[in-house]
């Protein structure tokens, strides 16, 4: 499966994003999807992940109550909408499969061998 993430961008404090995740394969559908972030001279971390059919969702602390991930399994896209956003947002967003299809996307270990887009970039300014 490949990906490609888009939406990223140049954002004051406190505005919004929308990220979307497109997948060329209609198999996408079957798998549970996350999204993980890397910001300069940090390593990569967690951000959501999304269950195979939408019905369980899981965030990091760190976004929990500003950040929301759904799916569109007719359209293969997944979608990050990021509210509130802050500077400590700022990081290069990666979109990725899990390992196996049918996952519940719980276990973010998973996704490390996944198949991942190329990332989008959020920069949110003070």
């Amino acid at each position: 499966v490949q990906l490609q993430a888009s939406g990223g961008g140049l954002v004051q404090a406190g505005g919004s994003l929308r990220l979307s995740c497109a997948a060329s394969e209609r198999t996408f559908s079957t798998y549970a999807m996350a999204w993980f972030r890397q910001a300069p001279g940090k390593e990569r971390e967690f951000v959501t992940s999304i269950s195979w059919n939408g019905g369980s969702t899981y965030y990091a602390d760190s976004v929990k109550g500003r950040f929301t991930i759904s799916r569109d399994r007719n359209k293969n896209t997944v979608y990050l909408q990021m509210n509130s956003l802050k500077p400590e947002d700022t990081a290069l967003y990666y979109c990725a499969t899990d390992r196996v299809p049918f996952g519940r996307g719980g276990d973010k270990d998973r996704f490390d061998s996944g198949s991942w887009g190329r990332g989008t970039l959020v920069t949110v300014s003070s």
